[in-house]
């Protein structure tokens, strides 16, 4: 589990292909002591499990589902990603709750200046804009971030200079993509209530249902 707060830019050392999978190694900016072999880190948003470290690099494995769902599998060289290690029990929650599941890739639709912030619009595949709530949380390339706007195919975001500083934020343009997480409770919700509508016959909700409930 992770908060969506980015301790660290690493940069890609490496991406070995190995047929629908790959091996990824990225720069270190961890401490050698601290680091544990098989603990999860988020890249771009994307929950890995560490592999193998030495003091100037970290290697993770990437499944055919995460090459699939991601852009990983996209990464060249020397290119930046965002890095945060698992959440303690002791840490702050200072974003929002993020897995480290990819739901899907967006494309950057515009980017522009908003006073003193940057606004993002990111267009998504629309079965999953049911999952994106104006002022809910989203996890872009693994970045809790607040949804500013939710119209059609497309939500937007703002971010702070701080926020596009300590990113790879600063490095998306109009046509870049990027790793989204919807908020993880959106999901949960939903299939709790699928399974109530599996238990229970379905009743469809028009005026003579709401006149019979009390709501006319």
């Amino acid at each position: 589990m992770f908060t969506g707060l980015i301790q660290s830019v690493g940069k890609v050392h490496s991406l070995k292909r190995q047929g629908d999978s790959a091996q990824l190694q990225i720069s270190n900016h961890f401490s050698d002591a601290d680091l544990q072999l098989g603990e999860s880190i988020a890249v771009n948003g994307a929950c890995l499990t560490v592999t193998a470290w030495t003091r100037s690099n970290f290697t993770v494995d990437i499944s055919p589902e995460t090459m699939n769902c991601t852009t990983l599998g996209a990464l060249q060289p020397n290119q930046r990603v965002n890095l945060e290690r698992a959440l303690s029990l002791a840490d702050r929650l200072g974003g929002h709750l993020v897995s480290g599941h990819i739901d899907c890739v967006a494309t950057v639709r515009r980017r522009y200046q908003d006073q003193n912030s940057i606004r993002f619009e990111f267009a998504v595949p629309s079965e999953v804009m049911r999952y994106l709530v104006e002022k809910g949380s989203v996890a872009v390339d693994g970045i809790s971030l607040t949804v500013n706007k939710v119209e059609q195919n497309m939500f937007s975001v703002a971010v702070i200079p701080h926020s596009l500083e300590m990113t790879t934020l600063s490095n998306c343009r109009e046509g870049s993509q990027v790793n989204i997480e919807t908020d993880l409770l959106g999901r949960y919700v939903e299939r709790l209530l699928q399974g109530q509508m599996t238990t229970k016959k379905a009743q469809k909700v028009d005026f003579d249902f709401l006149a019979k409930n009390g709501f006319l």
